[in-house]
């Protein structure tokens, strides 16, 4: 474990994606909290009385430098990751920061890569998309991804070669990658988009179903509202771009499955990432007519979708008997851990 104080620990995260609901759940947890904002969107976080200590930076590239980490060190803080960092820094960037991460920084290498991510969630076992290796190959409608979490930006859907160049040239032109090389393919899956957000507690060896969402992106679920017959004559291709998300109750038959999906994960985590996932991650997929569940992502850390559920979910109330967003069950496992000196078994 890295050095760090028991005593006076602060909770800090980016100010950015979630962090907000992660300060809530510390200050509901009694933790000081730490906010590392941009100066251009100071004049949102100050209006939150949870937050206690704003670190002001010209953008996020600040945190590499090392004398802003020896000051979150001095400041006893414990950084909480989200999307924002990998989107911001590269694996080997997260992995020489040098302040005590809530999590396995190491597992968000494979996150960005999704090669290693589809190396995961098949050794988890779990249903995956077909994933075409050669645009040659593409044969039926297919999603092309950028790597890294890009919440659905730059992502486009292709049924041929002709339609892949196309689509690759435009992000070339926009400057989103450099070549063909910088995308994933994956078949495309017909279903209902659900998000299913998880916390393991290595202390109890437990899996906890938290939640789940839908993502709205625009403009494809825009198009929807668009009469079929003049959808010919608009001009608009469809994109993937995350603006919202909305709360999802899931049928009960279906959470045995659930479970069972997250624990297989945590096992595989395990194995292939030590020390495995401490703590909140996703699994990412639809559900298909018959109730199978299609995984074709996973977020190693908490995501935006639990900003729903600030004062909890029905999931969580089921577990926990109080109000519990996934931002203060983060804060809690650190508490416990904390007053049991076994902060080692969640940092890295």
């Amino acid at each position: 474990m890295r050095n760090i104080k028991l005593k006076n620990l602060e909770i800090c995260t980016l100010g950015s994606h979630c962090s907000l609901q992660v300060l809530k759940g510390a200050k509901d947890e009694n933790f000081s909290t730490c906010l590392i904002c941009e100066k251009k969107r100071y004049d949102l976080y100050k209006r939150y009385s949870f937050i206690d200590r704003i670190l002001l930076v010209d953008s996020f590239e600040q945190m590499l430098e090392k004398p802003f980490q020896q000051r979150i060190k001095k400041l006893n803080c414990i950084f909480i990751p989200h999307g924002t960092l990998i989107s911001s820094f590269s694996p080997d960037d997260i992995e020489k920061i040098d302040v005590p991460f809530f999590g396995n920084r190491y597992i968000l290498r494979w996150e960005a890569d999704r090669i290693l991510k589809e190396k995961l969630m098949v050794a988890a076992k779990l249903n995956v998309p077909r994933a075409i290796r050669d645009k040659n190959d593409i044969d039926r409608l297919c999603i092309v991804k950028l790597h890294g979490a890009a919440g659905g930006r730059g992502y486009f859907t292709v049924w041929d070669r002709n339609s892949f160049d196309e689509g690759i040239k435009k992000l070339i032109n926009l400057g989103s990658i450099s070549s063909e090389k910088d995308v994933y393919i994956q078949e495309y899956v017909h279903g209902v988009p659900v998000f299913l957000h998880y916390f393991y507690s290595p202390l109890c060896n437990e899996v906890e179903f938290m939640g789940a969402d839908r993502r709205y992106e625009s403009d494809v679920d825009g198009i929807a509202r668009i009469p079929s017959k003049q959808q010919l004559n608009v001009n608009i291709e469809p994109t993937y771009n995350v603006i919202g998300n909305i709360p999802l109750v899931l049928r009960e038959s279906l959470l045995e499955e659930v479970y069972k999906m997250g624990e297989k994960f945590v096992r595989a985590a395990k194995k292939l990432v030590p020390p495995g996932i401490p703590g909140p991650f996703c699994l990412e997929g639809v559900y298909t007519k018959d109730g199978t569940f299609i995984t074709f992502e996973f977020s190693a850390r908490i995501v935006a979708g639990t900003n729903l559920y600030v004062n909890g979910s029905p999931y969580s109330e089921m577990l926990f008997g109080k109000e519990m967003s996934m931002g203060r069950r983060i804060a809690t496992e650190i508490r416990i851990t904390n007053s049991n000196n076994q902060l080692n078994k969640i940092l890295t």
